[in-house]
């Protein structure tokens, strides 16, 4: 199916606001940074993880480690994929034993993608916390997950889809809400 845009709901300047926000809530919350380090879930999570980790670095002038991790093996529908599926190098050049791990998403949608990312956290070790933090929080939950951290809650129908562009360091960021549209279908008479 195709889809159409259907409204800007987030512009560079709201994602930025969005992202200090939330760096500071991270910061007020765990009482500082110490032992708190990034993980942003690939695609959408990684470059959010890596602005906030520049935003808490601006604040507190302590550099956040960050992580990428791909859950495509931890997938619950990764029979419905078909046989071929793309998997990805995670990368998380630290101990996360004992740590308070920010796990970082773009959209918060039925939960399972931060119920693969923690499985897929917790095969790597032990850390003394999880929290997540999302850039957006479109509700329909499937799973009792809740974020921590939010940057805004869009109600949306099913229909619709959240698509977050965030380019790192700099670039075109915003969040569009598209909607998917029928395409034209040819009926015989």
């Amino acid at each position: 199916m195709k889809r159409r845009d259907k409204s800007v709901i987030m512009d560079r300047q709201a994602i930025e606001r969005a992202i200090t926000r939330i760096a500071h809530e991270i910061i007020e919350r765990n009482k500082g940074v110490e032992d708190v380090v990034m993980v942003g879930i690939m695609e959408g999570g990684v470059n959010i993880a890596r602005k906030l980790s520049d935003k808490i670095y601006q604040i507190e002038n302590v550099r956040i480690p960050v992580g990428v991790i791909d859950i495509t093996l931890y997938r619950d529908d990764l029979s419905k994929k078909g046989t071929y599926v793309s998997v990805r190098k995670t990368d998380i050049p630290f101990n996360i034993d004992d740590k308070k791990v920010v796990l970082v998403d773009d959209v918060l949608y039925t939960g399972r993608t931060i119920r693969a990312a923690m499985d897929a956290l917790m095969d790597l070790g032990r850390p003394s916390a999880i929290q997540l933090a999302v850039l957006i929080d479109r509700g329909h939950r499937e799973l009792p997950i809740r974020a921590d951290y939010v940057g805004r809650n869009v109600p949306t129908s099913k229909r619709e889809i959240v698509n977050v562009i965030v380019n790192y360091p700099q670039g075109e960021d915003r969040v569009i809400i598209q909607e998917f549209i029928e395409g034209e279908r040819n009926e015989i008479s």
